[in-house]
């Protein structure tokens, strides 16, 4: 099969990722082995490939936002069979038997494993997944717009119940990509009023079209005080940035896994009043399913642009430039064929 994998993390533009032949993967007694149809294309994968975070595997693939289909099953798989439509997302596994497990908290398991970094993930024709974190997904939305759902999706949901938005809260997001956009939707949804701060122009439009209050630069000040808000964007120079506009009580929640470092804090001017920082760490699988319930509900839709798998590289090159507004998705090359 065709499959990228990370060559030496560095700079995508200097061509970090090769594209490769693989053998297809063989799923393991507990596994799916899945036929990619598409993958979103994270920030997340750019920061595996560049090297933002550390190597858990040499040459891994990256892609953890498949839709796709089964096309084989473990001998202890009771609940999938083939040719069910399913969903692979970043979190690929826990422990089950730690404290943070035993408590609801398996976001926060040390033993926990990742596809796309731990495990090859769906950058490739053919992904593996344990059947306990796989997802079913809906009939009747196709396999592009369901692929942002699978992480950028569940992020921002994540994200948006750490901010402990009060009911029709000011919320704002710094940065407006493929989790914040989908973010915002389902914040929308629920009555929230929400203000965008981000450096592209048509990021701020895709904002305003789907519903937001503003739409402002990154670093301008909101036209209100907020209750809570989200930092999409991986620059940690915004923390002081988003805790000034917060109202007395606000939370900010940093959604990335990956952050620049960010400067000092005035006490006084940025932390003072019960304002709160928080970080986001992964999800919960019930954090999963309860957003595919809530996007169904919500007809929450992701803004979509599609590259062939065979372009992954110039996907990610662009995603980091910021030349799309939305969300990347590699199509199977074959599929396209099909």
């Amino acid at each position: 099969m065709h499959a990228w994998e990370v060559l030496e993390p560095g700079p995508i533009e200097q061509g970090s990722l090769r594209y490769v032949e693989k053998p297809i993967p063989r799923p393991r007694s507990d596994e799916l082995l899945v036929h990619v149809r598409t993958c979103g294309v994270c920030r997340t994968d750019l920061h595996v490939s560049e090297g933002d975070l550390p190597v858990h595997r040499q040459h891994v693939t990256p892609g953890h936002e498949v839709a796709g289909v089964v096309a084989a099953t473990g001998g202890d798989v009771r609940n999938f069979i083939v040719g069910d439509r399913v969903g692979v997302a970043w979190l690929r596994s826990t422990d089950g038997t730690c404290a943070y497990c035993r408590r609801g908290d398996e976001n926060l398991c040390p033993n926990s494993s990742y596809t796309g970094w731990d495990a090859d993930g769906g950058y490739a024709e053919y992904t593996t997944v344990p059947a306990a974190f796989a997802y079913q997904l809906p009939g009747d939305v196709e396999d592009a717009a369901l692929s942002p759902l699978l992480c950028a999706g569940i992020i921002g949901f994540r994200a948006l119940l750490r901010t402990s938005l009060p009911e029709g809260g000011r919320l704002g997001l710094y940065g407006f990509g493929g989790s914040a956009h989908l973010c915002a939707q389902v914040a929308l949804a629920q009555g929230a009023r929400v203000h965008v701060l981000t450096r592209g122009e048509a990021d701020r439009q895709l904002a305003l079209d789907l519903g937001a209050a503003s739409a402002r630069g990154a670093y301008d000040e909101p036209p209100e005080l907020l209750d809570g808000a989200i930092l999409f964007a991986p620059v940690g120079d915004l923390v002081p940035v988003a805790m000034r506009a917060l109202d007395r009580g606000g939370i900010l929640a940093i959604a990335g896994i990956h952050l620049t470092d960010t400067p000092p804090l005035n006490y006084e001017r940025e932390l003072f009043y019960e304002k709160q920082l928080r970080s986001v760490t992964s999800n919960t699988r019930r954090n999963g399913r309860d957003f595919m319930t809530l996007a169904s509900r919500h007809k929450v839709r992701a803004t979509t642009h599609s590259y062939p798998l065979s372009q992954a590289q110039q996907a990610l090159r662009d995603l980091k430039a910021g030349r799309f507004d939305g969300a990347a998705v590699l199509v199977n090359d074959i599929v396209r064929r099909e």
